[in-house]
């Protein structure tokens, strides 16, 4: 199968994860993407660790954090600073179809690679600007991290337990969001320019992101006028939807409507529960969820893990294990799916380099670049020789 976005040449002027996270989705999409980054240090997220990639003579190879959204691209270095640098940069772009940046509001006008600047050589030029809060408005200004925008977005207040602190997620969905986002934005632009011919300039910020994925729980507010508070692993809407505690641990039920509520009580041995009209129907269920939920973690301490969840599982009661990492990665259906990456990387100690496959599936086929994350500077001959970048060390 041919790449959906093979021939789409992408110039990735990132550093940390929204930006890069959208670079990797457009290479595992089949584009080429060249990574520019400083020279001497390169991208901040090769020193984010440990543990780190570690190479066949143990020299460090880069931290995990970086192999996890660089995969599939090609590395050269420029000094941004610099007139050398600089006029690097505006040749690349003059044979890009895609520029992605992630610096501060402006940060790129001084060295004459903005927007404007680059549109009036490459007129066809799909721009992506990554911020923390956009070109305009009282924050544009700022510099934009995950963990601030979290809680200025609303979804820290959301997360945790009741009676506790806000809490982040587990990883950084600010800017992973945002990359999602900016990701589509670019697709959708590279369709319109194929009809127009036009260029276009992409405006995504992390606070947009983080706001514009609260989903229910705003609309919960803009219709109700009462503000959602955290429930710790509860829903505001369905119940019981929540982690109940079993004789050796603790499980998922998420069930999503009155029949499979009926069949969890019949399967816990208390039908009478399932027909009670306090319970009965889903809105009479989250009126009276505190009552319920106690009823039905009294039921649920008698049965083990390993004896609840197949019986649900068999009734068709969504339910599910709370797993760790080792066992995801161990995880049957994620095995079957090829989640798991191992790519080849003859300068890695072990041979390859892993990583994780995007989560789109395309004529069944998982779309996943096989080229492990570069090195700094890896193809700066290679880039400079190669006629679709225009062949720029021919030039000099």
């Amino acid at each position: 199968m041919q790449a959906p976005l093979s021939g789409i040449k992408v110039l990735e002027l990132a550093r940390i994860l929204a930006g890069p996270w959208v670079g990797q989705l457009l290479a595992d999409l089949g584009a080429d993407v060249v990574k520019v980054e400083r020279a001497g240090a390169g991208d901040d997220t090769r020193h984010w660790g440990p543990p780190f990639v570690e190479g066949v003579d143990g020299e460090n190879l880069g931290a995990a954090y970086y192999h996890s959204c660089n995969r599939g691209k090609r590395c050269i270095t420029a000094d941004f600073e610099t007139p050398e640098g600089q006029e690097l940069v505006r040749k690349l772009a003059a044979h890009a179809d895609v520029v992605i940046e992630n610096f501060k509001v402006g940060g790129l006008k001084k060295y004459g690679l903005d927007y404007a600047s680059l549109s009036a050589i490459n007129p066809r030029l799909v721009y992506c600007s990554i911020t923390g809060f956009g070109q305009d408005g009282p924050y544009a200004p700022r510099a934009g991290y995950d963990f601030l925008v979290q809680g200025m977005g609303g979804v820290m207040d959301l997360t945790g337990q009741p009676d506790g602190p806000p809490s982040k997620t587990g990883v950084a969905i600010a800017d992973i969001f945002t990359g999602l986002y900016a990701a589509n934005g670019i697709q959708a632009a590279l369709l319109r320019r194929e009809r127009t011919g036009e260029g276009a300039y992409i405006d995504c910020a992390l606070l947009d992101a983080q706001v514009a994925v609260l989903g229910y729980q705003a609309l919960n507010y803009m219709v109700s006028g009462k503000e959602p508070r955290r429930m710790g692993n509860g829903h505001p809407n369905i119940v019981p939807y929540d982690v109940f505690p079993v004789a050796d641990g603790h499980i998922i039920i998420a069930t999503g409507n009155d029949g499979q509520y009926r069949k969890l009580c019949e399967i816990l041995g208390d039908s009478a529960l399932g027909l009670d009209p306090n319970f009965a129907l889903s809105k009479d269920r989250v009126i009276n969820r505190v009552a319920l939920t106690e009823k039905l973690q009294a039921l649920t301490r008698r049965f083990t893990r390993a004896d609840l969840l197949p019986r649900l599982d068999a009734a068709a009661v969504p339910a599910g294990p709370i797993n760790g990492v080792k066992d995801v990665l161990k995880d049957p259906q994620v095995i079957a799916r090829g989640m798991q990456l191992s790519l080849a990387n003859p300068n890695a100690k072990s041979g390859a380099t892993p990583g994780l496959r995007s989560a789109i599936v395309m004529d069944g086929q998982g779309m996943a670049s096989d080229r492990p994350a570069p090195a700094l500077g890896e193809h700066t001959d290679e880039i400079l020789s190669d006629p679709a970048w225009g062949a720029l060390s021919a030039k000099a």
